[in-house]
C-alpha cells in the first residue's frame, strides 16, 4: 500500500477539529471544531474566508451540497443548522432531535437532508428552496 503525499498542513483551530469537508469544484474547505466554529477556507490560497459561531454545542459534522451553495453543520446542540457558503449567512435550522447531531449528509439532488443523532434516531429532512 502507498502513502500519501502530505501537501500542506493549516493550523485551523484552537481545539479538536471533528469534521472537514470540500466543495465539489474543490475551491472551499470547511472544518468543524470542538469550540464550536466552523472555518471557511479558500484552497488555492490556504487562507481561512471567514468563521461561523452559529452552534451552541460542539460541531460534530459538516457537509456541502453538490451545488456549492449549502455548507451543513450537525452539533452537540440537537441542532443542524445550513449556511450560505458564499457569505456565511444563516439560511436553516432543523430541530427535532433530542440529544446531539453526530452525522448529516444531504442527498445529490439537494433536497433531503438526513441525519444521525445520540438519541438513537436518524431523521430525514426536506431542504428549504431558496
Amino acid at each position: 500500500m502507498e502513502t500519501g503525499e502530505l501537501i500542506r498542513t493549516l493550523k485551523a483551530h484552537s481545539q479538536s477539529a471533528k469534521s472537514v469537508a470540500i466543495s465539489p469544484d474543490g475551491e472551499i474547505l470547511v472544518s468543524a471544531c470542538s469550540d464550536s466554529t466552523i472555518k471557511v477556507w479558500v484552497l488555492c490560497t490556504k487562507e481561512e474566508k471567514f468563521t461561523i459561531t452559529g452552534h451552541s454545542g460542539i460541531i460534530f459534522c459538516v457537509a456541502i451540497s453538490l451545488d456549492g451553495q449549502n455548507l451543513i453543520g450537525s452539533s452537540g446542540d440537537s441542532t443542524i443548522k445550513v449556511w450560505d457558503l458564499q457569505t456565511g449567512r444563516g439560511k436553516a435550522i432543523f430541530n427535532r432531535h433530542t440529544a446531539g447531531v453526530r452525522s448529516v449528509a444531504i442527498s445529490a439532488d439537494g433536497q433531503t437532508l438526513i441525519s444521525g443523532s445520540v438519541d438513537g434516531t436518524i431523521k430525514i429532512w426536506r431542504m428549504p428552496q431558496g
